[in-house]
């Protein structure tokens, strides 16, 4: 059975849309466990060093989300296509 990469686009989508708010109320209440999970995640590359005493403004909040949510879509779709494309199955709609 063959999914449409464009539905494959709109599942990341939506996982990256609930997710990074749910990151970002996280790193608000929590910054300095934020600032961890970040090195960890960069194998201890030090993101402290880019913590500012300001707090969050919303526009800093939308902008990357609606950057994040339109790549993770064109990724998504990008990654059915291909994975169609290795199956056999493009142009089988």
């Amino acid at each position: 059975m063959t999914k449409s990469p464009w539905k494959t686009g709109a599942a990341l989508a939506t996982t990256v849309a609930v997710s990074y708010p749910v990151c970002t109320i996280l790193y608000v209440l929590w910054p300095d466990r934020g600032i961890e999970f970040m090195n960890a995640l960069a194998h201890g590359l030090d993101f402290a060093k880019l913590m500012t005493a300001t707090p969050l403004r919303i526009s800093q909040f939308y902008y990357p989300f609606t950057v994040l949510v339109v790549w993770a879509f064109a990724m998504g779709t990008l990654f059915g296509w291909v994975h169609d494309l290795f199956r056999g199955q493009t142009g089988a709609r």
